[in-house]
């Protein structure tokens, strides 16, 4: 087998593992606060420990970049890999609020497991073949995504929250184990830059097309994360009062990472022929629009059949902006360039709630999908009007024959 092939199914396997391991503590974090004897401002303590990941990510991302362009992709993968399983093993055996929040900090500052893999495989696959592969690391996210909760809430359920977090943890062993015996990362120049963190923002400022990516990202996560808040809620009530509710919530609220796992591969392939750009417009468009449709449904059926069509779209947008960071950033630049595109994604997942939480406290639910669906409109019109400059290809192509 060729080696980026190896590499691809390997990181999909751990990818899965680790997005598997994310989704088996984050959603069960509140629950775990009550069982701690946190019984008082608890929704503030569930703010504060989803957030401060994000904070810390967002200030860690650059400095892990630029680390990486020095010793390489897979040797931060490890660390990330490692680091992940230390913070979700010991967070079984957490007892207060404040060693939790410690461990949700140190998280953010350590991790980044799936941006790691997710530039591994930019910088070592062949040119046409790249679309495809980033589109198959996202449907290894989504797809984790999807069986976390179910893993966690299935293990939490017969053994303890504390059991389940252990758990998660020897997933994120599995994926280092993973990357340190079977990945190999053959396309690798060390950069001798002795610059700074603040010089790379300098760089990447100078850099339109790539400043462009940046700030599309940023907007696509935050639109996608203003729902997050608001949408369960939504889903139990569209679902009634029956005792299936919060069953019923489960299975609408994973329909875009089902969508995501099935069309996602089809989209990556479509990107290898006719651009990154041209797929992004179309994903932006489709979300854009599936989102605002989401409001015309008062029944849970045709709420979960335009849920799943909004996922079918917005499933080819980050692999589509993943592949555009390869695109438009030289080879030597490209940890720094995804550290600062995972930046602009933790900003983005921390903005985002923040909005969609106002807008659901002041104004009907369907007026949040209304504003997800404009930014992920707007986003698309700043793809169409810089077309041009997204389609400039900066950097040293990967041989097709590697």
């Amino acid at each position: 087998m060729q080696v980026w092939k190896r590499n691809l199914w390997v990181l999909w396997i751990g990818v899965f593992f680790t997005s598997a391991s994310f989704s088996m503590v984050i959603p069960f974090l509140p629950i775990f606060l009550l069982q701690i004897g946190v019984h008082e401002h608890t929704e503030i303590w569930s703010g504060v420990l989803f957030s401060s990941a994000f904070f810390a990510g967002a200030i860690a991302s650059p400095f892990w970049g630029r680390v990486a362009d020095k010793y390489g992709r897979k040797p931060l993968l490890i660390r990330a890999g490692l680091a992940l399983f230390v913070v979700y093993t010991l967070t079984a055996f957490v007892t207060n609020p404040y060693q939790l929040l410690g461990l949700r900090i140190t998280q953010g500052l350590l991790s980044g497991f799936i941006p790691g893999a997710i530039a591994l495989i930019g910088t070592n696959t062949p040119s046409n073949k790249i679309g495809y592969s980033l589109s198959m690391i996202s449907s290894a996210s989504a797809s984790g995504g999807i069986m976390g909760p179910l893993l966690g809430g299935g293990i939490a359920s017969l053994v303890g929250n504390r059991i389940a977090f252990g758990s998660a943890g020897f997933f994120a062993l599995i994926s280092t184990l993973l990357v340190i015996f079977l990945v190999t990362e053959e396309n690798f120049t060390p950069n001798k830059d002795r610059g700074s963190i603040r010089n790379d923002f300098k760089l990447a400022l100078a850099n339109r097309p790539f400043m462009l990516v940046i700030g599309l990202t940023a907007i696509t996560a935050c639109s996608v994360m203003t729902i997050e808040p608001v949408l369960p809620l939504y889903i139990v009530d569209l679902g009634g009062s029956s005792e299936h509710a919060s069953l019923i919530a489960g299975i609408v609220f994973s329909l875009p990472g089902i969508a995501s796992v099935i069309f996602a591969p089809f989209w990556g392939k479509w990107a290898d022929k006719v651009g990154f750009q041209k797929v992004l417009f179309i994903g932006l468009m489709g979300g854009g629009l599936g989102s605002i449709a989401q409001i015309l449904f008062t029944q849970i059926w045709g709420f979960s059949i335009s849920r799943f069509i909004f996922g079918v779209f917005f499933c080819a947008v980050f692999p589509a902006l993943n592949g555009l960071v390869v695109k438009t950033t030289a080879e030597d630049f490209r940890g720094r360039a995804f550290g600062l595109n995972q930046t602009a994604t933790q900003i983005g997942g921390m903005i985002g709630p923040i909005i969609g939480g106002v807008i659901g406290g002041f104004f009907p639910v369907q007026i949040v999908f209304i504003v997800t669906g404009i930014l992920l409109l707007v986003a698309m019109v700043m793809a169409n009007v810089n077309a041009k400059d997204l389609n400039r290809v900066k950097g040293h192509k990967v041989s097709p024959e590697k």
